[in-house]
C-alpha cells in the first residue's frame, strides 16, 4: 500500500485534524494511506513572507527527527503558500507537491482566467508569485485580500464564510 504524507507546516492541530477530516471521502480499502502530520515547530498560522522562510529549515528538522517519512511514496504541503516546497524537494526522492502549484495548475486547464483570495493583503505576494509555476500567470485575473486573520478563519468559519459572501474585497493585483 502506498502512503501519502499531508503536511500541515503550522502548528495548529486542529487545522491537520480538520484537513484530515476533509481527506477521509479519499480513504479507501485497497488505496493509499493518507498521513496527516502537524509541524509543531512552525507559527500558529502561515500569514507572512517571514513565516513562509522559516518553514524549509522547521520542515528539514522534523524530517531528521522522523526519517520514515523519507520513504512514503509522496509529500503534500497543506498550506496555499507551498512553504518548504522547493527545499523538500532536493531532498526527497518522491513527488513533493504544493497546494498552490497543484491549484494554479488545475485553475489553469479548466479556465482562461481565475482569482486567488488571501486572508490578508499582505499576502498577495503568493498570487504575484504564480509567474513561476510555468504559464498560469497569464491566467490569473485578479488577487483579492479578504482582510481576516488566520485565527479568525479558524475559530469563527461561519462569519467569515458570510463574510466572503457578502463583502467586496480590494483587488490586490491584477495580470
Amino acid at each position: 500500500m502506498s502512503t501519502i504524507l499531508v503536511i500541515n507546516p503550522n502548528s495548529t492541530q486542529a487545522v491537520t485534524d480538520h484537513i484530515s477530516l476533509a481527506l477521509q471521502p479519499f480513504r479507501f480499502e485497497g488505496g493509499p494511506q493518507l498521513d496527516c502530520q502537524t509541524l509543531r515547530s512552525g507559527p500558529p498560522g502561515i500569514e507572512s513572507q517571514a513565516h513562509v522562510d522559516s518553514i524549509s529549515d522547521k520542515l528539514l528538522r522534523w524530517l531528521e527527527e522522523n526519517p520514515s517519512y523519507r520513504d512514503v511514496d509522496a509529500w503534500v504541503l497543506a498550506c496555499f503558500s507551498d512553504p518548504g516546497l522547493f527545499a523538500m524537494r532536493e531532498v526527497l526522492p518522491c513527488p513533493v507537491l504544493g497546494c498552490a502549484e497543484a491549484s494554479y495548475h488545475a485553475a489553469s486547464a479548466m479556465a482562461d482566467k481565475f482569482g486567488v483570495i488571501s486572508i490578508l493583503a499582505r499576502g498577495s505576494w503568493r498570487a504575484r508569485r504564480v509567474s513561476k509555476y510555468s504559464t498560469s500567470w497569464r491566467a490569473l485575473a485578479l488577487s483579492m485580500a479578504a482582510g481576516l486573520r488566520w485565527a479568525s478563519l479558524a475559530s469563527k468559519p461561519r462569519r467569515c464564510i458570510t463574510y466572503l459572501r457578502t463583502a467586496r474585497p480590494a483587488p490586490c493585483c491584477c495580470s
